[in-house]
């Protein structure tokens, strides 16, 4: 008998554990009569997603909502007011946050965002991160080489990081490319060029960004000890989604050029230009830039930088990269051709941070 009251009580105590966490658990109702039970992860722009026990992460249409209970406390931010905390229910055009010490109602189309903890603390990371955190890239290398009648080494390697936040975005880049031949005992370089830099860009609106730049090149044969560059002008964001990103840009920048005929040439130029980047599928991406210098101190002279790039994922860390650089000179140095163009392939490892 006692055994047996034992065991309902126990019954009695894990039903009821079951019927409290299934009541605590956040619940979306659709238009259409779908329901959705789980915790809120967050409602960004069109979409508000939560987090099943079934399905994972479900994303569904925010203007097909009917309902939402949310028990677990989430962070609303309004359209216009400071951001709430507390348990959060939708019905209708009406929705309602409790708060510690108040209760706020907000109608349906003056709700901007929705973020659970995780969410939350990721975003406050994104509006003042450190300096050393959120950079993405890669960093690549690449060998290539021949043995019997001649030997050849060929030796590149490149890194490109990027900074994105909110607001702002900062690029690092750099590329080396080495190459010798031997032949009958005869050594001869045959490729020497390095090329880097940094810009930085940021948001003034939502389309419209501010920019910076400094480049710095060498290549020994084009007879270029070093090239400094520095500009900044303003961008427009003509695409940006998580799929396409496309920038234009124009302004002015300082070129100093030292050749070592020697020749050393001062300018002031300005230039027009494009940044892209498209994400191919879940493994491709490809980034494009080109700018278009015209010389305004010496009518009639011109540069333009080109460069290509495709990276795909084999692994989570390892990468397989192609990329192409190509700097045109509308007048080289005496005995120089115009066009440098430069391509490389190696394996990277991606970073993040």
């Amino acid at each position: 008998m006692r055994n047996t009251r034992i065991f309902s009580l126990s019954v009695f105590c894990l039903s009821f554990l079951i019927a409290a966490t299934a009541a605590r658990a956040d619940q979306v109702v659709l238009k259409n009569g779908d329901r959705l039970t789980g915790s809120i992860v967050k409602k960004q722009d069109a979409g508000l997603t939560i987090k099943t026990e079934q399905m994972g992460a479900v994303t569904v249409p925010w203007d097909q909502v009917e309902s939402v209970a949310a028990d677990t406390p989430v962070y609303v931010v309004p359209a216009a007011g400071p951001t709430l905390h507390g348990t959060f229910t939708l019905e209708g055009d009406k929705a309602e946050v409790k708060t510690a010490d108040a209760v706020r109602e907000l109608a349906f189309g003056d709700i901007s965002a929705i973020r659970d903890d995780a969410e939350e603390k990721a975003y406050q990371r994104l509006l003042n991160p450190g300096w050393l955190q959120l950079w993405t890239g890669t960093g690549t290398v690449g060998f290539a080489g021949t043995s019997g009648n001649a030997r050849t080494l060929t030796f590149t390697t490149g890194i490109n990081a990027d900074r994105r936040t909110r607001s702002d975005k900062t690029s690092i880049y750099f590329s080396l490319i080495k190459a010798s031949a031997r032949i009958d005992d005869v050594s001869e370089d045959t490729a020497e060029a390095v090329r880097g830099g940094i810009s930085y860009g940021r948001d003034i609106t939502p389309r419209l960004f501010f920019s910076a730049f400094n480049d710095y090149e060498y290549d020994r044969f084009q007879n270029l000890d070093l090239r400094f560059v520095l500009g900044g002008g303003m961008g427009y964001h003509a695409i940006a989604n998580d799929r396409v990103r496309l920038d234009l840009l124009a302004g002015g920048a300082y070129n100093r050029s030292s050749f070592s005929t020697p020749l050393i040439r001062e300018s002031g130029e300005i230039y027009w230009g494009d940044e892209l980047s498209i994400k191919l599928n879940s493994a491709a991406s490809l980034v494009q830039s080109y700018r278009m210098f015209n010389d305004m101190t010496n009518s009639g002279m011109y540069r333009v930088n080109f460069d290509l790039g495709l990276n795909t994922k084999l692994l989570k860390w390892l990468t397989w990269n192609v990329s192409i650089s190509d700097r045109y000179l509308s007048d080289p140095a005496p005995g120089r051709q115009n066009n440098d163009f430069m391509y490389t392939t190696g394996l990277g490892i991606t970073f993040a941070n």
